[in-house]
């Protein structure tokens, strides 16, 4: 994930200051120069940097931080706030036009992501209620059409195209086609460059010219770094874009650009793709993001994102048999596609507030558990029902119909046994607490979030 290695550096030098009873001015000095090191190499625009580290040390300086009785704490929450001010202050939500409809324009360099994170976006608005139409502007890059016809597909959104034609007249083209059938969100997928020139600038502002667009969404690589920055920059002075999309955020990107591009642009970060599958985009929240960075963890992401992953029909269908001591294979079974959608385990160990490194190594054995699933898929739905009546010849049957042996199958009832039994303690004396949970359809020790999770294979 990005800002795994600011983070670890963070966290590092806090851990330095937590540690002292008082602060000396000497001590703040020396922590900003580690805090300064750490945000370079994170790739963060110098004079960003400059300017952070100056409102921090003249804050962090100040009699309320040196006569603090935890002034650790105290230097930590002062970084927390200007990291959040640095990146927003707060969720930006995408601009929607009171006239119908409501135009997005999508721009960006050649590689960012655009056509991609763009349908990403429109499914997103889809589940807002919203009815996205997808227009196809880029009639320079080989396949671009063809790969948003693709996605838009998948995502059952409409694609409007005309071609290799006009990129301004397709616009219009869409726009009227959009009042024509009821569409009432238009995302324009421009053709981007390689590099920023005239010709691409004129293209974009005779497009943003004529279709009136609500929304300029840049669409930035994170991974891209200064570069980032740089585009940011010269595609805003063009265009006046309203906000950026930030894309590849779950990679192994220093973080620079999340930490720059609001700073140097004014424009706020409204989005963000966070992996490859077509529902992995979110609102981007620079607090919770900045919670992130120093370690303190992002539970409020965590939970709306097993909400979303979440049926609350079988959610409260689930909490029900475990009120009644009836948690099948079946149940198991959906508890194993709700986690496999829940993203890796670093990934929610940094959510949780847990160090970078904790489940470093951990990682769900993708391998195990499609050989958990298909031993499950494999029995009769009696058997799923009530596992006790597996007996040799049936366990050697299940293992030969899932391709796998009957020692995984003994592994596989092993753990859902010892799930069987941590639920039967939910119903038994002292089992409050967890059964508040269960009536939520959640997994103790996840803080009752609906869907629960299983055991992790492979761990």
């Amino acid at each position: 994930m990005a800002f795994e290695s600011l983070s670890e550096k963070l966290s590092a030098t806090f851990k330095k200051l937590r540690g002292k009873g008082r602060l000396s001015e000497q001590d703040v000095a020396e922590a900003m120069r580690e805090v300064r090191l750490a945000l370079l190499e994170a790739d963060v625009s110098y004079k960003v940097v400059k300017d952070f580290v100056k409102r921090v040390s003249e804050r962090a300086k100040g009699a309320e931080v040196l006569e603090s009785l935890t002034p650790g704490q105290m230097v930590v929450k002062i970084v927390n706030e200007e990291l959040c001010a640095l990146m927003g202050s707060e969720n930006k939500k995408l601009n929607i036009s009171s006239k119908s409809p409501s135009v997005c324009m999508l721009v960006g360099l050649q590689g960012a992501g655009k056509t991609t994170n763009g349908a990403k976006l429109a499914a997103y608005m889809k589940k807002q209620g919203k009815r996205p139409l997808l227009v196809a502007c880029d009639v320079y890059r080989p396949a671009a059409i063809k790969q948003l016809e693709t996605v838009g597909a998948q995502l059952d959104i409409p694609v409007f195209q005309m071609g290799q034609g006009d990129p301004v007249e397709i616009a219009k083209a869409g726009i009227a086609h959009a009042k024509k059938y009821g569409s009432d969100l238009v995302f324009l997928d421009t053709a981007g460059r390689l590099h920023i020139d005239e010709q691409l600038m004129d293209e974009l502002k005779n497009i943003k010219a004529a279709a009136d667009p609500a929304e300029i969404l840049l669409v930035v690589d994170a991974m891209t770094g200064q570069d980032a920055v740089n585009a940011a920059s010269a595609f805003d002075a063009a265009l006046d874009i309203t906000g950026v999309m930030l894309t590849k955020l779950d990679g192994d990107a220093r973080g620079g650009a999340a930490l720059s591009v609001t700073a140097v642009t004014g424009k706020p970060i409204k989005f963000a793709g966070v992996g490859e599958k077509l529902d992995q985009i979110e609102p981007f929240h620079p607090d919770r993001m900045a919670g992130r960075i120093l370690g303190m963890g992002d539970v409020l992401s965590l939970i709306e994102k097993a909400e979303q992953r979440i049926d609350e029909k079988k959610a409260a269908e689930l909490a029900e048999r475990l009120r009644q001591n009836r948690f099948t294979l079946a149940d198991y079974y959906d508890q194993l596609q709700q986690l496999k959608g829940m993203g890796s385990m670093e990934d929610i160990a940094g959510m949780l507030g847990m160090n970078a490194g904790a489940l470093k190594g951990a990682k769900m054995d993708e391998k195990a558990m499609a050989h958990m699933e298909a031993v499950i898929l494999a029995m009769t739905p009696k058997e799923r029902e009530n596992p006790n009546i597996l007996g040799n010849s049936r366990k050697k049957r299940i293992a030969a119909g899932s391709g796998t042996s009957v020692m995984e199958v003994n592994r596989l009832l092993k753990q859902y046994d010892t799930m069987l039994q941590l639920f039967k303690q939910m119903n038994g004396p002292g089992g409050r607490k967890m059964k508040r949970m269960a009536k939520r359809g959640g997994f103790p020790g996840l803080g009752g979030m609906g869907g629960g999770f299983p055991g992790l294979p492979g761990m």
